[in-house]
């Protein structure tokens, strides 16, 4: 057996003989569990693979676990004098110190895939549907970014711990060198800068986490990982070295050694230097179509879409948003070339270095931080401060490579309705631009008036109205119905703002209910999982509406009095608590339309009307927008739309309160509890053995 084998068994047995290690250990686990808990909250509804937020969770806790087990590595042996012994052995430096570091670094190593393991268990147990199109080969991927990671600080760790004798000057002086220093430095200039991460990007050791376990590859990022590393062992093998000449002259070696190290720095900063000029950039397809994935809708369009189709990304570089927008971009092409549609190609320009380009786009009317599509003269400007998720996108494909649509969708006013104009928490700003993203126009309709509805009207929504509606009002809307009207009405109470009587002579009526057994994120709102067999809510079996304060609906006597032909009044539910209807559908005239050329009725009642306000939209991940846009999409008589679903690539955990909070737990609190436990009791009996 060598040299380097025997150190590192040894190595490995003194770190797990340590009650240090068991302290150091706990902390890892209650940190990643309790950063891996909140960064998975924070991340549900965007677009982030899971392996990639367990990686970046890890990724910061990483250093201050290899500084606290190498601190004692080579500490101790100088305190106690044996380091003296074993450098009067036959054995080389770098043999000490290569089995010292694969000691260590299987240690930390160990702990990120039991790590890995645990959260996967806990995920499965607590959240399992965000583990349906999660790829094996992705947590592989991240678990090798740790490696790659891991191996430089349990390399400047060991180097620290061969320079102090004392183990905790090693231990902070590796945390300030690995973490402290790196970090310190980007939020200082994070707060020096007055555009902060547009200046500078994002903090580097994140962003390569991000970047490496969501399949980019840089080379110029892992030539330096593993430059600095075999930098970090040759400083720790020569410092070990150094310890020869203590008492002794030798002075030509000592400036021998420092001469070395000097030579060996300027060579690591030169290959840094040339790695970041001729860095090449490498996408894994393998992990980018394992996760990314696309709905019904998006492929459909991309499907029907032919010719040449091009799309820029105007942004600067140094964005935070420009990796996760280029490998969103690289794999709708993808799905583009998959499908059989038109040719995506996809640019970039930054406004600070491509100024031609730049210059072209602002004369197409759109501002940094976009992205541009284009066919032919046709264009659309998709602003990133909206995101640029899979149905933006889609819509915006569909906009350059179909013939505008002209429908209206009317907003009434008068009576408390939400507006669609209003940018705050309380408006519909966000809902409305995703009408008109998907072609409608919006506009507003006052009913007291008395004036006509117009006829491209696609569809009346009354969102939420607070006060009655007049007799004229109601005798105007009825009139617009029985005509073959569409009606979306978001209901804030029982009453239905006057408009409940409008309801019970189309099949429907709100009663008030509670729902004391509902699952609950905030504990005043419930979540909805039942879903009909409808085209409107099929679609998003496995999602979840979030309502607040639902009411519920049931059938009217005009429903069950039945009827025939064109006077027949069908009532459906669309989504369900228990027994009880929160969104229904209400048709007359549904068998006779295509025989008598007659607009059958439709009219789609919510028991909630702020389940798409702009703070409800932002502040949780739910099918919600999904679900109305659907009912736009049908009510409208777009069917196809509503048939393929919600976007595909949205985190989605589908945990309520309780859920999550027993996550919480068991991931920061009771696992690194038990290990706590097991570790000290390992250590107690291994101790009294010896």
């Amino acid at each position: 057996m060598s040299v380097t084998q025997i150190t590192c068994r040894r190595t490995v047995g003194m770190v797990r003989s340590l009650y240090s290690t068991a302290l150091a250990l706990t902390g890892f686990f209650a940190a990643c569990g309790i950063l891996f808990s909140f960064s998975l909250e924070s991340a549900e509804g965007g677009s982030t693979p899971l392996s990639v937020i367990w990686t970046v969770a890890v990724s910061p806790v990483l250093p201050v676990l290899a500084s606290l087990l190498a601190m004692d590595v080579w500490s101790d042996e100088r305190r106690t004098g044996r380091v003296e012994a074993l450098l009067t052995a036959p054995v080389r430096e770098r043999d000490l110190t290569l089995g010292k570091f694969l000691g260590v670094f299987a240690v930390v190593m160990g702990a990120a895939a039991c790590f890995l393991v645990t959260s996967l268990i806990f995920v499965l147990a607590f959240a399992p549907s965000l583990l349906a199109g999660a790829s094996f080969m992705s947590f592989l991927l991240g678990f090798a970014v740790l490696s790659l990671q891991g191996a430089l600080w349990c390399a400047v760790a060991l180097a620290c711990s061969a320079v102090f004798r004392h183990s905790a000057a090693a231990a902070l002086t590796a945390v300030a060198l690995t973490c402290a220093i790196p970090r310190g430095i980007w939020f200082a200039l994070m707060s020096w800068a007055p555009q902060g991460r547009l200046s500078f990007g994002e903090m580097p050791l994140d962003a390569h986490a991000f970047d490496l376990s969501s399949g980019l590859v840089s080379t110029a990022t892992v030539l330096s990982y593993l430059t600095l590393t075999a930098f970090a062992l040759f400083l720790s093998s020569k410092a070990t070295a150094a310890l020869r000449f203590l008492g002794r002259g030798a002075r030509s070696l000592k400036w021998s050694t420092c001469i070395t190290l000097v030579l060996a720095a300027a060579l690591a900063g030169s290959l840094l230097t040339l790695y970041q000029r001729l860095d090449r950039t490498i996408e894994l397809p393998l992990v980018g179509k394992g996760e990314q994935r696309f709905s019904a809708r998006t492929r459909n369009i991309l499907a029907e879409t032919h010719g040449e189709i091009s799309v820029t990304a105007f942004l600067s570089r140094k964005d935070a948003r420009f990796r996760p927008l280029g490998h969103f971009l690289r794999a709708l092409s993808r799905e583009t070339e998959a499908v059989g549609g038109a040719h995506l190609g996809v640019r970039y320009v930054d406004p600070r270095w491509d100024l031609g380009a730049a210059e072209r786009l602002v004369r197409l009317g759109a501002h940094e931080d976009a992205l541009v599509f284009e066919r032919g003269r046709r264009h659309a400007i998709l602003p990133l401060r909206d995101g640029f998720g899979e149905r933006m996108c889609a819509s915006a494909i569909l906009r350059v490579a179909m013939p505008p649509m002209r429908q209206c969708v009317y907003w009434t006013k008068g009576h408390g309705e939400s507006s669609f104009e209003a940018y705050g928490t309380w408006g519909m700003s966000d809902i409305a631009r995703d009408l008109s993203r998907d072609g409608y126009r919006n506009q507003t309709i006052d009913l007291a008036r008395g004036t006509e509805i117009p006829a491209d009207c696609a569809l009346i929504i009354i969102a939420g109205a607070k006060s009655d509606f007049s007799r004229a009002e109601v005798g105007c809307l009825d009139a617009y119905l029985r005509k073959g009207g569409r009606l979306l009405l978001l209901v804030s109470s029982a009453e239905a703002g006057g408009v409940a009587t409008v309801l019970s002579g189309w099949g429907m009526r709100p009663v008030a209910s509670t729902f004391p057994a509902a699952r609950t994120l905030s504990g005043t709102d419930v979540i909805v999982s039942d879903f009909a067999d409808h085209p409107v809510s099929e679609p998003l079996n496995g999602s979840q509406l979030v309502l607040e304060k639902p009411v519920a609906f049931m059938r009217s006597a005009a429903a069950e009095t039945g009827g025939t032909g064109a006077d027949r009044i069908e009532f459906s539910a669309l989504a369900s608590v228990g027994e009880q209807c929160v969104a229904a559908v209400s048709e007359r005239g549904v068998g006779a339309g295509q025989d008598l050329s007659i607009r059958p009725t439709r009219i789609i009642a919510v028991g909630d009307s702020t389940f798409v306000m702009n703070g409800q939209l932002a502040a949780r991940a739910n099918a919600n927008r999904d679900f109305f846009l659907n009912c736009v999409a049908y009510l409208s008589g777009t069917d196809a739309i509503t048939e393929t679903g919600t976007e595909a690539d949205r985190l989605v955990s589908g945990m309520d309160r309780f859920s999550r909070l027993k996550f919480v737990i068991s991931s920061a609190l009771v696992l690194p509890g038990v290990l706590f436990v097991l570790m000290t009791l390992s250590v107690a009996l291994g101790r009294r053995r010896a």
